[in-house]
């Protein structure tokens, strides 16, 4: 009974937390049942759910020489037609509340990847010249680390049933969305 008490405790405490941390960021998104609404697929790995978000990186070379600048748009989307659960291994509330939770954090995982793409666009001067291919290689570059920060997250938690390095990772996304620096847009 004490297990089950303090299990509903560090869930509430955990929702307010990242509840007051989607709030504080900018398009930072909850997840919820209705963003799962894809097909569920048969793994390997034996996994229930599946997150599938999109990072769109569009950009725009206008002007010249000193007045030469680059703008850039970097979204984020949850593409709900290929995420999904597979509500049938679903057993009750309580592993819905994990699964989402583990889900959140592959969200959490791109929402990351979308601000430092944001950051670092910002910062950078780009040449006229080589524009498409600095933007081409810094989000390449930043993808593949988010691409392995994915991997190594669903390899620690072994897609959520280790609740231990699960609860590390949450702790380890509170801490990052909470001091994540802001995206300030730099006059070049």
């Amino acid at each position: 009974m004490i297990v089950r008490f303090v299990w509903v405790i560090y869930a509430a405490g955990l929702w307010l937390c990242v509840n007051n941390l989607a709030s504080a960021q900018d398009g930072y998104h909850l997840l919820t049942v209705e963003d799962f609404r894809g097909s569920p697929q048969a793994t390997s790995n034996n996994t229930v759910a599946h997150t599938k978000c999109t990072i769109d990186f569009h950009y725009e070379g206008t002007g010249q020489g000193d007045n030469f600048k680059v703008n850039f748009e970097v979204s984020l989307t949850v593409d709900r037609q290929r995420s999904w659960i597979d509500m049938k291994r679903v057993t009750d509330n309580k592993q819905l509340a994990r699964i989402l939770s583990h889900e959140q954090g592959h969200y959490t995982i791109s929402y990351m990847e979308q601000q430092e793409l944001l950051r670092m666009v910002n910062r950078t001067r780009f040449d006229e010249n080589y524009y498409r291919s600095q933007a081409s290689d810094l989000f390449s570059r930043i993808h593949a680390k988010y691409q392995q920060l994915n991997a190594n997250y669903d390899l620690d938690t072994q897609n959520m049933r280790n609740q231990i390095q699960q609860h590390s990772w949450d702790v380890y996304f509170q801490k990052r969305l909470l001091y994540m620096p802001p995206v300030e847009r730099v006059g070049y």
